[in-house]
C-alpha cells in the first residue's frame, strides 16, 4: 500500500506489489500503573523506521490508538500491541525496541503471550530477512521469548504460518498446565479475532480503491460498502496514490477492525481483521465477501472459552460451503486458553 512502492499506472499487469502482511500481536502481563499508550508518538515513529514504515494517520478511543501506517496498521492499547505490515517491511525486527520501551516508558516487564501469523508470500524470495523463510521467523522470535511453538496450516501456496507462545491442549505435562491455567486465570481477559485473507478479487470491486475511480478514501469507503461491514465504527480511511486504500475502525466498547487493499490486477489481495465480540461470524463473513467478491481467501478465528465467540471456531469448521464458496482445506486447534479455526475457501466453479 505505500505510496513510495507504487507506480503510476494501476493497471500494469506487470507492477507487482506483496500484500500479505506479516501480523504479530503481544500481550504484557498487567500491571498496576501500566499502559502502552503511555509510549509517545515520536517512539513510535523510531520503532517503525525500523520496521521500513512510517505513520499516516492516527484515531483513538477510550480504549484503543490506531494507527493508519504507510504500510497497513498498528494498534496499541493498555497490555495489547498489535503490529500489521505488508510489503517488505520487516516487523520482527523491532520487536526488541517495543519490549524495551514497554518496560522503560510503559511499566510492562512481562510478556503474557504473543501471537505472529502471516500467508504464505506471493513472493517469498523478495523478503527481507528474517522475514524470507519461516523458520528464521521463529528463529528471532525463540531469541526473544524463549522456546515457542510454530505451526502451519493448509496447503503449500495457500498456508497459513503460526508462531505463539500458547500450548496446544494434550501436549504439556500435568504440572506446566496447572502452572499455565494458573497464570491465564489471572492474566487473561476475553478476547476473540477474525481475520479474512482475500486474493484474485473482482476487478471491478479493486477499481474503486484508485485515484481515477475515487476523489478521496471516504468516497471509497461508501462505494464499496466498507462502511457497512461493522456499523458504529470511527473510520479513519486512506487513499494512496495513484492506488491502494486502509483504513482502521474503533468503536466505544474498545474493538477495532482494519481493512488493506492492494488493488493491482496482477496482484490483487485484501485483509481484513475484527476484534469485534460477536456471537456468530455469519453476517460479518458476509458482508465482507460481498464487499471484495474473491475467488479465494484464508479465514481464522481465535477465541477464548469465555469470549462471546467462544463457539464460533466450532461452529465455522461444520460449514464445508460458505455463500458460493468451497472448503478446500479446514484445521480446527485447541490451544491452552484459545480455540483457532482456518480454513482455505475458494468459489464454486461457475
Amino acid at each position: 500500500m505505500a505510496e513510495t512502492e507504487m507506480i503510476s499506472n494501476c493497471d500494469n499487469n506487470d507492477q507487482f506489489f506483496e500484500g500479505v502482511e506479516k501480523l504479530i500481536e503481544i500481550w504484557f502481563t498487567p500491571a498496576k500503573h501500566a499502559d502502552l499508550r503511555k509510549i509517545t508518538r515520536q517512539q513510535w515513529e523510531n520503532v517503525l523506521k525500523i520496521v521500513r514504515c512510517e505513520i499516516i494517520s492516527f484515531t483513538q478511543s477510550e480504549q484503543v490508538d490506531a494507527y493508519v501506517l504507510s504500510e497497513s496498521s498498528m494498534f496499541v492499547s493498555r497490555r495489547r500491541w498489535i503490529l500489521k505490515t505488508c510489503g517488505t517491511t520487516t516487523p520482527l525486527r523491532c520487536v526488541r525496541a517495543v519490549l524495551a520501551l514497554a518496560r522503560d516508558a510503559a511499566g510492562h516487564s512481562r510478556v503474557h503471550n504473543v501471537f505472529y501469523s502471516r500467508r504464505e508470500f506471493a513472493r517469498p524470495a523478495a523478503q527481507l530477512q528474517p522475514h524470507d523463510n519461516f523458520d528464521s521467523e521463529v528463529e528471532l522470535l525463540d531469541s526473544f521469548f524463549g522456546d515457542g511453538r510454530a505451526y502451519i496450516m493448509g496447503p503449500e501456496k495457500d498456508c497459513w504460518y503460526l508462531y505463539t507462545l500458547l500450548p496446544l491442549e494434550g501436549t504439556v505435562d500435568a504440572l506446566e498446565k496447572e502452572q499455565h491455567e494458573a497464570s491465564g486465570a489471572r492474566d487473561s481477559e476475553p478476547d476473540q479475532t477474525i481475520e479474512i485473507l482475500m486474493s484474485d478479487l473482482d476487478p471491478t470491486v479493486m477499481d474503486i480503491f484508485t485515484r481515477a475511480a475515487s476523489v478521496d478514501a471516504a468516497h471509497a469507503t461508501r462505494e464499496s460498502g466498507i462502511d457497512k461491514i461493522i456499523p458504529g465504527m470511527v473510520i479513519d480511511d486512506y487513499l494512496f496514490d495513484p492506488c491502494g486504500y486502509s483504513m482502521n475502525g474503533v468503536a466505544k466498547d474498545g474493538c477495532y477492525m482494519t481493512i488493506h487493499i492492494t488493488p493491482e490486477r496482477s496482484c490483487s489481495y485484501v485483509s481484513f481483521e475484527s476484534n469485534v465480540p460477536v456471537a456468530s461470524y455469519d453476517g460479518v463473513i458476509a458482508r465482507v465477501l460481498a464487499a471484495f467478491r474473491p475467488a479465494k481467501f484464508v479465514l481464522t478465528v481465535f477465541a477464548t472459552p469465555d469470549s462471546p465467540g467462544a463457539e464460533a471456531p466450532r461452529q465455522l469448521k461444520q460449514f464445508s460451503s460458505l455463500g458460493g464458496y468451497e472448503q478446500k482445506d479446514a484445521q480446527l486447534c485447541r490451544f491452552s486458553g484459545y480455540e483457532l479455526h482456518y480454513a482455505l475457501y475458494a468459489k464454486f466453479p461457475s
